[in-house]
């Protein structure tokens, strides 16, 4: 661990502009082994905040450090170096839809260095059966519902071995019992694995089942920066409206 970086993450003073401000002066932090949920309503900079630990962005001003490494000016080799610690489920599921679902799995562990393509069934069926969907090994993706499309994602992206996983947005378009079922697979995989997560969700139940400490994004200011349990004393108007209209159910 560097002395310099001793977070897992870490965004300090971090500025992003395209058309218009996206984020403000943003600084937290993930430490290893934590999930922190990035909330707030669309467009406040939740998925750019992604794109800047993964390296697809850099800031503007400011300074991003990831694996505990300072990536803000980074090339590409460096990157890509940090992108084998760090992998992303991205909201789509990104998977091709012209191989089967241990197909897909297997392109990321054939990427692994110490790949051992003896036990690749083994290793490929036990990816699926620790997010439940073994019987779907032979299957394509068109074949399978939006949420099983996420929960192969994570099994693909667990294939890489990753220190840390990137959610962007795990819950939306599925119906609850499937978002429930990813929510729970993920926390499950935290205490299993230890991962360090970062979650991009508008969906407050995930949030306040997996994550530790919550980063709520407001016209690209980070308006609390701590404990999921202190959200609901923030003073800001926000914060407020936002958790009471979650209170709305139909």
């Amino acid at each position: 661990m560097s002395e310099s970086f001793p977070n897992y993450i870490e965004f300090r003073h971090v500025y992003k502009t395209f058309d218009r401000p996206v984020l403000v002066d943003v600084s937290f932090h993930v430490r290893a082994g934590e999930t922190v949920a990035i909330i707030g309503r669309s467009g406040v900079g939740k998925s750019v905040s992604l794109g800047h630990i993964m390296g697809f962005l850099k800031p503007d001003q400011g300074q991003v450090s990831v694996a505990h490494t300072d990536i803000t000016n980074a090339p590409e080799h460096e990157l890509r170096r940090i992108r084998k610690k760090v992998t992303m489920v991205f909201q789509s599921g990104a998977l091709f839809d012209s191989m089967t679902v241990a197909e897909n799995i297997l392109f990321s562990l054939e990427l692994r260095e110490d790949y051992d393509a003896a036990n690749r069934e083994e290793i490929v069926r036990g990816l699926l059966r620790m997010v439940d969907l073994e019987e779907y090994y032979d299957a394509y993706p068109t074949d399978l519902s939006t949420g099983f499309k996420r929960a192969v994602a994570i099994a693909r992206a667990l294939a890489a071995q990753p220190e840390c996983v990137l959610y962007d947005e795990p819950t939306t378009m599925v119906d609850p019992i499937m978002s429930a079922h990813l929510g729970h697979l993920m926390l499950r995989l935290k205490r299993q694995l230890r991962l360090t997560s970062a979650v991009v969700t508008h969906d407050l139940d995930l949030m306040r089942l997996v994550a530790d400490r919550v980063v709520f994004l407001h016209k690209g200011e980070a308006i609390y920066v701590g404990p999921t349990a202190g959200l609901p004393d923030a003073d800001h108007p926000h914060i407020r409206e936002f958790l009471a209209m979650d209170q709305v159910r139909i």
